[in-house]
């Protein structure tokens, strides 16, 4: 509205008019009932938003789950770990077939890898990995590949890695004995050629583009699968440690895959020289244990031959323990082992025997000659465990035992003239002495004895008069103490000093040969006189062999 200003200013000013609702003037009726509408409206609405919240707009984006981890399986030897994705970058590493590397992309014809043992990346030649993903999918190409590889020598890195793989791809309730069959086939394998490589490794020049037994060595234990070190002979020896073998019997293996893991467990040449006596009984009672619940009579003959020839050896072994037991506990057994007793002495003798009579010679593979050799001159060592020691005589020349010092057995010689108070002559030893093995000449100048210092060990004693008295003189199987070997008497040689024997011993310049030779001995000094590989072929056996020798040996074999 225009007004008009100060009287004499001369201006006309504006000002804003007065509405009635705006400065106090009482409002209509009809209004106020449209402000308590739109509060109600208002609080119903918000109470329909809390109980009701509005769903998340479409607008959001939704939470993406991360991209699946890619693995790439090394599958060539000396792979280059490269700085870049060109052939001169700098090598960072050489990689061995059977490592599994993450896969983080690809640039050119190489991949770019992250080498989680040495915490290192870099890119390698695409043809020279393979892209793993280890889903489910893949399981059954996996095995496919475990399968080719078990029995390929030179890859069982590959082998070990791509069954690593499938472990880990497959789900847990598809997995059989097989793959733990296979990885240990492998790693058994592996650890054969890495010794046959150390004993040659002098003669034996490297070939070019031969594996590299240390590295894939290195590789397997990356994977898991570990090794155990001896010293046998001189030379340091590697023994696969059976885990994966350990798997097989838990999973319900077939006959064949039972009897392989048998046989990886319990090998003689796997137990160190150094295991104390106690220690050494326990893991061949373990032994024996896991190859009775092989089902020999469903396996094929070269098989169960296989098994009844680590039966023998694992069975004359406790013979010779379960003797030494009994000479050194001298009735007070440590607390938690069975007592053993004579019976069990007897019994295990007898168990190495049928084992090793068990065997179809006719059936056996080229490759367990040797073995059975092996078996039957263990057999040998311990054959008098399962002879039952005769009666005492009361006349004659004898031999008694007595204990001696902790762990010791003396020998008296004794006669109808000589008890065990005054003996002819007296010695002690650590070894299984075998009573029931003395055997006198006629005239009661010499008696000789079965002594096992070892459990596939067995040296002859001989008693001799002299006008000095009478001495003892120790005839081993070799010079070289290398198991298994034995000699044994076989009969006298009427009218002379000679004394038949037979011996049987690993040949030391050559260990995958043995020799079995029948001698004539001088009497006096135990030399050589005469030597064949048959016993016809020496006239001497032909008249004066000991019957009781022809009827037990297992030389004749």
């Amino acid at each position: 509205m225009r007004v008009r200003t100060t009287r004499g200013s001369g201006q006309i000013g504006y000002r804003p008019t007065r509405r009635r609702h705006e400065f106090g003037f009482p409002q209509h009726e009809g209004l106020s009932m449209r402000t308590l509408m739109i509060w109600t409206l208002a609080v119903l609405a918000a109470i329909a938003c809390v109980v009701y919240p509005p769903a998340a707009r479409a607008a959001t984006p939704a939470a993406t789950a991360p991209p699946a981890t890619r693995y790439a399986l090394v599958m060539e030897d000396a792979l280059p770990l490269r700085s870049g994705a060109r052939s001169g970058g700098t090598p960072l590493a050489l990689l061995t077939q059977g490592e599994l590397l993450e896969l983080r992309g690809e640039r050119l014809d190489y991949v770019q890898v992250w080498d989680l043992s040495r915490e290192r990346g870099g890119f390698v030649r695409a043809r020279g990995v393979r892209a793993l993903a280890l889903t489910p999918d893949e399981a059954p190409e996996l095995l496919g590949l475990v399968r080719f590889l078990r029995d390929r020598p030179g890859s069982e890195s590959l082998g070990l890695g791509i069954a690593a793989a499938y472990l880990k791809a497959a789900p847990a309730g598809a997995i059989t004995a097989e793959a733990f069959d296979a990885m240990g086939t492998m790693a058994d394998r592996l650890a054969w050629r890495a010794n046959v490589a150390a004993v040659n490794a002098a003669n034996v020049p490297v070939r070019p583009g031969e594996p590299n037994i240390a590295a894939q060595l290195e590789v397997a234990n990356g994977l898991g699968v570990h090794f155990t070190s001896l010293e046998r002979d001189g030379h340091l020896r590697l023994c696969y440690d059976g885990d994966a073998f350990r798997h097989v019997a838990a999973l319900s293996p077939t006959p064949e895959q039972s009897a392989r893991a048998a046989l990886a467990l319990t090998r003689h040449d796997c137990i160190a020289d150094t295991t104390p006596p106690l220690q050494r009984w326990q893991a061949d009672q373990a032994r024996a244990q896991i190859l009775a619940r092989v089902p020999a009579a469903d396996l094929p003959p070269w098989l169960r031959n296989r098994i009844r020839l680590r039966q023998a050896g694992v069975w004359s072994a406790i013979a010779f323990e379960d003797s030494r037991r009994l000479a050194v506990e001298a009735g007070a057994t440590p607390p938690g082992v069975p007592a053993v007793s004579a019976g069990d002495i007897a019994a295990a003798g007898n168990a190495a025997l049928e084992a090793l009579g068990g065997v179809d010679k006719n059936e056996l593979a080229d490759d367990d000659q040797s073995t059975y050799t092996d078996a039957a001159m263990r057999v040998g060592a311990s054959r008098w465990a399962a002879e039952p020691v005769p009666a005492p005589a009361p006349t004659g020349l004898r031999v008694a035992t007595r204990p001696g010092q902790p762990g010791e057995t003396c020998v008296l010689l004794l006669d109808g003239k000589h008890d065990a108070g005054h003996p002819l002559a007296r010695h002690c030893t650590f070894a299984a002495v075998w009573t029931a093995s003395a055997r006198a000449n006629a005239a009661s100048t010499a008696l000789v004895l079965a002594v096992q210092p070892l459990a596939a060990w067995r040296e002859l004693w001989m008693f001799r008069a002299t006008p000095a008295g009478w001495t003892l003189q120790v005839l081993p199987p070799a010079t070289e103490s290398g198991d298994p070997g034995y000699v044994e008497f076989a009969g006298w040689v009427a009218g002379t000093d000679g004394v038949l024997a037979a011996r049987e011993v690993r040949d030391a310049q050559h260990p995958g040969r043995f020799l079995r030779t029948y001698e004539l001995l001088d009497g006096n000094t135990l030399a050589t006189i005469k030597a064949a590989d048959a016993p016809g072929s020496l006239k001497a056996f032909w008249r004066f062999q000991d019957p009781a020798w022809k009827r037990a040996t297992v030389s004749l074999r």
